[in-house]
Order: C-alpha cells, then structure tokens, then sequence
C-alpha cells in the first residue's frame, strides 16, 4: 500500500515521465488494501481491493513485475538482482518491503492447520481449511487477531482468541475499554481467552492441528490455528545489504526517510525505523513517509517525517473501536472522564490535562464523535470534558462541531488534510460541493471516516462567504424531505395540497408543485398511508396527479413508447404452471422476453391499452405486481440454500420468499433490492444489495447500504448471527429509519454514508434514539395494509379508464403504429413511431412527457 502512494506521487510530481521506474513485487498481483482484508470473506472480489487504478501503471510508464522480488542489493554497484536474475542498476532505491507476521516459536505452529494473517493468498489458505473443520483459534487479540476472529466467525466457525495480554487491543484501548471490547466480542459468540499464552499445537498421528495447548495447562480443541501475534520489519534485504538496523528490527532512516547508511537508498512504511526511533505499522504514517520520499528523489522540498498521528477508529467484529493521542493517560496530572455503559457495550474516555487540555482518548462500543475529537487532541476544547463524553444521540453540545476546530487540525489523517485547506479549497479555488473538495485536496478518499466532516466544513464555509445553502427539498418547500416526513407523520398530512398550502414557502402556496416535490410527497405518504389514514392506493384521488409515468401506468415506460411487465416472483421460486402462463402471455401479445438479474422475468413492448388485458391474465394465474415502476421494494434474490445445495447452512430460499413477501410494495426514496444467500460463498451476492443477508452456522448476518447502481458500493454488516425474528425486526427498523430520514431519491448507499454506519447501528440496533417501537409499529401497518396494485385495479372500472392510448381510443389499433419483429420478439431499437398529422404529434409529445 505504501509503496503504491509512494509510485502515485512519483507520478503527480511528473518524475516517471524523465525518470525509468522499476518496481520489484514479490506478491503475485499489484497492491491491494490490506486494511479492508477481512472484507474478502464477505464476498469482496480480490480486483475490487486492488488499489491500482486500470492502466495506471503503462500511462505512467512504470515497469512493474509481479512475483519476482528483490533477492539481493549491491551498493557499491548500485544494482539488484530479482529472484528471476534480472538485475537492475539504480539512481535510487526505495524499500518499501513492509512487514511479516510474527509466529510465536510454540512446538507445533508450522502443522498442517497452522496459518498466519497477512496476505490474500493467507486468506484463502484460511477458507479452504475452514471448510473442512468446526473450530478455530487466533492466537493474538490486536487489531489484526479480532479481525481474524471476525473472519473465522464469519466462515461458521466456533472461534476463540487467544491474547497473552491482560486485556484485548492492549496498545489501543485501557482496562476499561478492553472489559467493555471482550464483553461485546462474547457477545457475539467468540470466546476470549486473555493472560494466557499458547505453549503447544496439539497435532494427530496425520500431522494435522486438533487443538492448542494454553500457558493455564487448559486445552482448546480446534482443527485450525491462526497466529495474529504482531508483525516485525521485513529488514532482511536491507541487513543483507549492509544498511543500519534497529536494536528491535527496521531499516534506520533520517527524517526525509533516507537510511542513515546510504543516502541513495530510502525505507518508507513498515520496513522502516523512523527518525523518532518508531516502527510504524499504520497505513496514514505509511503514506506520509511515502509523499517525504517521493519529494526528496523529485528534488522537491519535502515535509519530514518526524513522527505520525497512530489514532485509529475500526470496526472489529462489528463492534467501534477508537483510539487517539495519549489514550492510556501518561501525561504528568492528567485526569480521565470516562462514560460507561455496560448495557449497550459502550465506553468512552477522555483524556484532559491540568490545562484543559484534550491529550487523547478511548472510544469503544461508540466512536461516532471521533472525527472531531481526534483533530482537537493539543487544545483546548470548546466544550466541557463531561460533555465531550457523552455518546452520540445524548444531545451533544452544539459548540462541539467542525466550526469549533482550529485550522491546523488534520481532518483527513490518511492524506494529512487540514482544515484550514479544506475551507481554502472553498474559499480561494471555488470548490462548492464534497466530490469537488475531495479532488481537489484528496480528503475523504481513504478511509472515508472523515467525509461527514468534510461536508460540514463545506457547507459552514459557504455560509460564512455568504452563499446560500438552501437545503429545501424544492423551490416550493424549504424544508428538507426529513423535515416533511415529520410533518406528514406528526400531523397525519393526508394530501399534496394541505402540505403544499400550510407549509410550502408563501410564494408557492395556491401553486401546482413542481416535478420534484410531487412524486417526493407521493412516496411519504404512501409510506405513511396506513399510521395516517390516506387512501394507500396510489392512483385513487389527489395522489394519482402525482405520480410519473412509471406509476401513473403501473409498468415501466419504454424507449420505444410501450411498456413492460415484471410479474413479482419471490425469491426466484415459481412453478412450472406460471411459467406456463408467462409463456403464454408473452406468444400471444408478441412480447420480448427477458430474465434478469434479480430473478425475473420481464415481459417488454406492450402497449398501454394491452396492460390491463395481460395483467387480468396474470393476476388470474396468482401473479401479482412486481413493482419495477416504482421506488420500492423491487426484489429479494436467493441461491437455493440448504434446500438443494451441499454447501448451504440455511433455507435462503424460504428466507427470502418472507422477506420479499414481507416488504413488498413499501414506498421509499428510491428503489430498494435485497438478496439472501444460503452461506459465506455468496452466491445471491447479498453485499451488493440494499439489504443483504447471508446464512451462518448460527443464524443470518445482516449487510446494509450496498448496491450495484453507478457507484457500486459494498454493503456494511449491521449484526451478524441473528435468529429469523431478530433478523425481521432490524431490517424493519433499518427500512423505516432509512424511509424517514433519507433524501429524495437518495439510494441506501448513499444515505448511509451520509449517517454513518455507527450512528445507524445506534438508532437501528442500539435503540439510542427511543424510537424503534415506532418504527417497527410502522412496518407492521404496512404489512397488514399491503393490497396488490394491479388486483386493486383490475376490480375498479373507473381505475380502468387510464389504460386507454390516445392515439386509438376508442376504436381499433392506430394501423400507423408498427412493430417490427426480430428472432421472433420485438427487437426495441427497430420500433418505428409514425403519427401523420400534427394534431396528433402535439398529443403525443404531451402524453410522453415524463418526469426526471
């Protein structure tokens, strides 16, 4: 990763462009993010860790060889030589060969079942065997020994952790954030071993692991062992070479990262010992030895590397853990305030000087304040200690923003990003939203813990330079979707026009709306129907004016002016008489057919006065609405689970039948796709999905905030191991909490980025707002007020009387429309429209109008 930003740079200061760049790889792919490893075991392709964009290398004229590392380095010829004897001559010579993981010297830890944690082709070894075995051990409960217990129990594993320490993440957290850690982790069934070592690998007459021995003379059974005990500096090339080494291990270099033997040769990341005597094993320090480096080779003026923030904020086995300044407290007089709340797994301390002064912090079960509180460790906060303490969702003080930071503070620590030039990226070069901000200055676009911030930050200097940020949803409400879902709700608003009248901006009130506010209003109260009393159809009455196209016709408009039918088919199952009747439908009215990627199957090129007819023949074979038109629930996709397949540890199938069957028809700020899978090989690839589930040995592990849209993203695990009841109950609370404060047409993705995955674990898991009683009360209205769109349609003659076309209404088919077929279907591209006389042509340019 380090050396990847070291070649980045290199680029950005135009040095590939004069200079040859040779990178020798031992690895056989370019560099990938190791800090998102664990991410692999939830499906994660390995080209989507990858951290080298396509091309990179050829644009920048990089020479990289994969799998063929440096074996040798002669400085007094300034060569190396690669394992595959090619050697190379050097101006400048860069080790960034990070680190190895430790293995403690334990009799039996090279047996068959022994792994370490560090590479992918580790985690594979990893999956394969766990497949073969019921039980695991991590011997380590660092950073990187719970995310290797998070991957165990991921893969279905009994899994303990093993940690000679008293406490877990001992460097990070004090006793009281280890308790509340080892308390949550047990909580979800990893259990802890702490003060104890492993003094034996227990092997059978194969050779094969059958448990471990502890220092306490206890055995734990396992047929896999995973040793997550530290890493050291891979220094052996340099040490070879004649470079200067550490007492405890890294390649000495000065403050501009050259090794103190050479001055041609650099050592950045983990390899290195830093001029403040550190072995760095984080990724931020990493990067800003890199860009120290890179500067010095390109003759640039560098900033030495005197040392790096080590903060860090994780998510380990589902559970927040942060870290930051003097976490443990050692400053002369210092003093803790310290909130605790063993119920909900929370801890939070705070570490104050006699001055006042934040020095650091521990943050555990609730790290949701940790972007503003890192940056103001070494001042003086503006708030009390005992404010700053209290976890999110006990009303904070509002002193305690980003406003509040001082300009120096490094908001953005993985690309060492300061306020101040995030307020300069608005103020002097004209940045106006976030996307803008992070191209400018490369905030947000590591970790991303940073981005809602850095969006705060934005919008405070827009309004201090006295531009306006109306965060009104339209030109007709000034409130912002949220605000107006409250409003519906509270005030059990029922139409557009009372809203309109009694909360739009004065100079909209008595108006007709605009495109965005009706459809926006539409879908809150077709949310909200049932706990409101509105009529939940959503053609009867005001709300049918509302509607676009797609809803207004309940069918998706077409490129071609014809429309499509998606008939719901839950989970994927159907039976070989609706596939008939499908069949069928689709011969008699010549439709195109196609099956899709969410288990469907689509039916195209039907024409509007033809839905009802087709519709009526569906419904009759027990089809009901598939609601691709509209912003809601579209579908649940499965595998065929523990029913059929052989790797299968839950009826992912029947799962996803109730979930589909259960949220069907909810209206929403955007269209929602869900996905269960049968176990951890993913195969209905639930992690891009809104709302994804995925089958352990212990229950389901629920995933949210994914899809597959523009910018996909990959979901977030809310809570893992959970029963079929516990499952229902988040996603409904996740649903209506997403429902009531998203933004219009805001994607879950999006939306949870925005709120944070912390605070939505909070609200939706936690409780920590009060309200999930409501919002399940919520679903459950829903659920019990569900009515099929098309049904409801097809027994009302007046809802008929839209499925009519203008153009041959009342009589028979207009002869000047024509399909032309194509392999036995209509082929969309070969339709041709003809209208003949200008009449006509004004209507139909008016029917077709639809809204964005």
């Amino acid at each position: 990763m380090v050396g990847q930003k070291f070649l980045e740079r290199l680029a950005e200061l135009g040095t590939t462009r004069t200079s040859r760049v040779v990178v020798l790889c031992e690895e056989p792919r370019p560099a990938y993010d190791r800090v998102h490893l664990t991410s692999y075991f939830s499906g994660t392709a390995v080209d989507e860790l990858s951290l080298v964009p396509d091309g990179f290398m050829a644009e920048h004229g990089i020479e990289l060889r994969v799998g063929d590392p440096a074996t040798a380095v002669d400085r007094a010829a300034r060569t190396v030589t690669a394992a595959s004897g090619a050697v190379f001559r050097y101006d400048a010579l860069v080790l960034a060969t990070g680190s190895y993981p430790f293995v403690p010297p334990v009799p039996g830890h090279d047996a068959d079942g022994c792994f370490v944690y560090r590479t992918i082709e580790d985690v594979r070894a990893i999956e394969a065997h766990a497949a073969t075995v019921g039980t695991g051990v991590v011997v380590g409960g660092g950073l990187l020994g719970l995310e290797a217990a998070g991957a165990l129990k991921g893969l279905g594993l009994d899994t303990h952790v093993v940690e000679f320490a008293p406490r877990l993440m001992a460097v990070q957290v004090d006793d009281g954030g280890g308790t509340a850690l080892r308390r949550a982790v047990e909580g979800l069934g990893v259990e802890v071993h702490t003060g104890v070592g492993g003094q034996e690998i227990t092997t059978d007459a194969a050779g094969a692991v059958t448990g471990i021995v502890l220092s306490d003379g206890s055995t734990v059974p396992a047929g896999m062992v995973v040793f997550s005990a530290g890493v050291r500096p891979r220094d052996d090339l340099a040490r070879a070479a004649g470079l200067e080494i550490g007492e405890r291990g890294g390649v000495v270099v000065n403050e501009l990262c050259r090794t103190t033997t050479d001055p041609d040769v650099y050592a950045i990341g983990e390899c290195a010992r830093a001029a403040d005597g550190m072995v760095y094993g984080l990724v931020a320090p990493g990067y800003e030895m890199a860009r120290t480096a890179a500067d010095a080779i390109a003759r640039r003026t560098p900033a030495p590397f005197t040392g790096a923030d080590t903060s860090t904020k994780l998510k380990l086995l589902g559970v927040d853990v942060a870290s930051f300044g003097d976490a443990h407290g050692r400053a002369e007089g210092c003093l803790d305030v310290v909130y605790a709340d063993s119920r909900a797994g929370i801890y939070r301390k705070l570490v104050i000087g006699q001055d006042g002064t934040l020095l650091g912090g521990v943050l555990v079960g609730d790290a949701e304040s940790y972007g503003l509180l890192r940056p103001l460790t070494g001042t003086v906060p503006p708030a009390s200690p005992d404010q700053l303490v209290l976890p999110a969702g006990l009303a904070p003080p509002a002193a305690l923003g980003p406003a509040a930071l001082p300009d120096e503070a490094v908001v953005c620590s993985c690309h060492n990003v300061t306020k101040g030039a995030i307020r300069a990226a608005v103020s002097e070069r004209g940045c106006t939203t976030v996307p803008e901000v992070k191209g400018c200055t490369r905030a947000g676009t590591g970790c991303g813990s940073c981005v809602k911030v850095l969006g705060q930050l934005v919008n405070d200097e827009l309004t201090a330079a006295g531009v306006e940020v109306d965060t009104g949803l339209c030109g007709c409400f000034a409130q912002t979707r949220q605000e107006l879902y409250e409003i519906v709700l509270a005030l059990r608003v029922t139409s557009y026009r009372a809203l309109l009248d009694g909360h739009g901006r004065p100079e909209a009130r008595g108006g007709d709306g605009c495109e965005v506010c009706k459809p926006a209003v539409a879908s809150i109260i077709a949310s909200l129907a049932p706990a409101i009393g509105a009529e939940g159809y959503v053609l009867d009455g005001e709300q049918a004016a509302l509607q676009d196209t797609n809803d207004h016709f309940l069918a998706n408009l077409q490129r071609n002016g014809s429309y499509s039918i998606v008939p719901r088919i839950p989970g994927g199952e159907i039976t070989p008489e609706k596939l008939i009747v499908i069949g069928e439908v689709a011969r008699d009215f010549g439709l195109y057919t196609k099956i899709t990627g969410g288990q469907r199957i689509d039916l195209f090129g039907a024409s509007v006065d033809q839905l009802p007819v087709i519709w009526a023949r569906l419904v009759a074979a027990g089809f009901e609405s598939g609601h691709a038109y509209g912003k809601a629930l579209r579908t649940v996709k499965s595998c065929v689970g523990s029913t059929w397949c052989r790797y299968g540890v839950q009826d992912s199938v029947r799962m996803a039948i109730d979930l589909e069957l259960r949220y069907r028809g909810l209206r929403s700020p955007h269209k929602l796709k869900s996905a269960v899978s049968g176990c951890a090989r993913e195969c209905a690839e639930a992690m891009g999905k809104d709302f994804g589930v995925i089958a352990t040995a212990n229950g389901w592990n629920l995933y949210v905030g994914g899809n597959g849209g523009a910018t996909p993203r990959h979901a977030d695990l809310l809570a893992q191991d959970l029963s079929d009841a516990e499952l229902v109950r988040l996603i409904d609370r996740f649903l209506m909490f997403y429902i009531r404060t998203a933004d219009r047409l805001e994607r879950t993705s999006v939306w949870l980025e925005r709120m944070g995955l912390d605070h939505v674990t909070d609200v939706v898991v936690h409780d920590s707002l009060g309200i999930c009683d409501e919002l399940e009360s919520l679903m459950t209205a829903h659920v019990a007020n569900y009515r099929d769109e098309w049904a409801e349609t097809l027994n009302d003659p007046e809802r008929l009387r839209r499925f009519v076309s203008f153009v041959n209404a009342p009589g028979t088919p207009d002869p000047t429309i024509s399909f032309t077929p194509e392999r036995e279907q209509i082929r969309p591209d070969l339709t041709l429209l003809t209208i003949t006389d200008r009449r006509t042509a004004e209507r139909a340019a008016d029917e077709r109008v639809t809204a964005p």
